[in-house]
């Protein structure tokens, strides 16, 4: 990377010569202005006021313009003049806790890398030095012709530097705030939690300008003959809407659980919801089942006479009514959540009675046949 300055970080009586490089960069699309009705370039010629002549960059200097508008030469010799320490060294003031720099101070951010192989011991031991401290180095540099200030910290294994505005040129947020008095009751500070746990965190590599995406793909649809116009965007109108603030986090909530869940239906009822739903048909389901095992029809005689099976139907009987009971009453159990499995349940449970009946009277007529024969 190309570097911008050059000069050497002043750490007590410690000098480190350094390079500093620019650490970000612009990726936004720029345009020309031309002229709509041949496509030429629309450029800006730098004229006189005075004379209407047209000016090269060697006969431009630089001036102060007063409140009457009258304007104060200022000359390169004029401000070299000046008793600025900070001309080529960026020299360490103080040593701060990193929370106690306000980010409305934040401004261009460069690296600084060590410019020679003299530079790399005390370059890493300033580096360490704030690993170890876990605090910021205040700082004071020229950079452009003014002086500024600026932060150092440690990324990764570089020591970066954050342009910082003056106190003085951060203002005060006067008039910013509503002015009317708003309650905010803890309900509504809960959901809001709520809302933040669902989101959770986020990747900051993963985040990208899709606007700007949009824009490339279009120039490059243009340049190709292939453009077609998107279908226009509906936009929601934006503010002199009252909302149910309740009801919108309530919603937003909902939402944002959805999406992390993966399926719509997950989504939508949540996983407790999804293992309700499962127990309910499983309750609904189960007793259908043992009501057909525990309730069969009692065999008739056949020619008079009882058949094997009907002879042992007593004992059986007794044994089926109390399975029939004890699955009865699981059910019942089981099923309670909901209206139409205890509705199941209860035929289940009358069926088993019915069919014990039966029972009970062929048992008694059972007798009668044997002394008859």
């Amino acid at each position: 990377m190309r570097s911008i300055w050059n000069g050497a970080i002043s750490f007590g009586l410690v000098s480190i010569p350094i390079k500093l490089v620019n650490a970000t960069e612009s990726h936004a699309i720029s345009f020309r202005q031309i002229h709509l009705e041949d496509g030429g370039r629309v450029r800006y010629r730098k004229v006189c006021e005075l004379d209407g002549e047209e000016l090269s960059g060697a006969e431009i200097g630089k001036g102060y313009e007063e409140a009457d508008g009258s304007i104060i030469p200022i000359t390169d010799e004029d401000l070299a003049q000046l008793p600025i320490s900070t001309a080529k060294t960026i020299e360490i003031v103080s040593f701060v806790p990193a929370d106690e720099i306000d980010p409305l101070q934040m401004d261009a951010a460069y690296y600084l890398a060590a410019n020679g192989a003299t530079a790399a011991k005390p370059y890493t031991l300033l580096r360490e030095a704030l690993k170890r401290s876990r605090r910021v180095a205040i700082a004071k540099f020229a950079l452009r012709g003014r002086e500024r200030l600026g932060m150092l910290r440690v990324v990764d294994d570089v020591i970066a530097m954050h342009g910082l505005l003056w106190p003085d040129e951060i203002r005060r947020p006067e008039g910013v705030a509503p002015e009317s008095s708003v309650a905010v009751r803890d309900a509504e500070l809960d959901l809001a939690d709520a809302l933040m746990a669902t989101l959770g965190e986020v990747e900051m590599s993963s985040l990208k300008d899709e606007y700007r995406e949009a824009v490339e793909a279009m120039i490059e649809a243009k340049a190709g003959g292939a453009f077609e116009p998107p279908s226009e965007a509906e936009v929601q109108p934006a503010g002199g809407k009252v909302i149910d603030l309740m009801a919108a986090l309530e919603k937003s909530v909902k939402a944002a659980k959805a999406s992390r869940e993966g399926t719509p239906q997950e989504g939508k009822e949540g996983k407790a919801g999804k293992e309700e739903r499962e127990e309910r048909e499983e309750a609904e389901v189960t007793p259908m089942r043992r009501t057909r095992k525990t309730a069969p029809a009692a065999p008739k005689a056949v020619g008079g006479k009882k058949s094997t099976a009907a002879r042992s139907q007593p004992a059986t009987a007794k044994a089926r009514k109390s399975t029939s009971t004890s699955a009865s009453g699981k059910s019942t159990a089981k099923a309670s959540e909901t209206k139409a499995s205890r509705t199941k349940a209860s035929a289940t449970k009358s069926t088993a009675k019915t069919a014990a009946g039966k029972t009970a009277a062929a048992k008694k007529a059972a007798p009668r046949k044997r002394s008859s024969a």
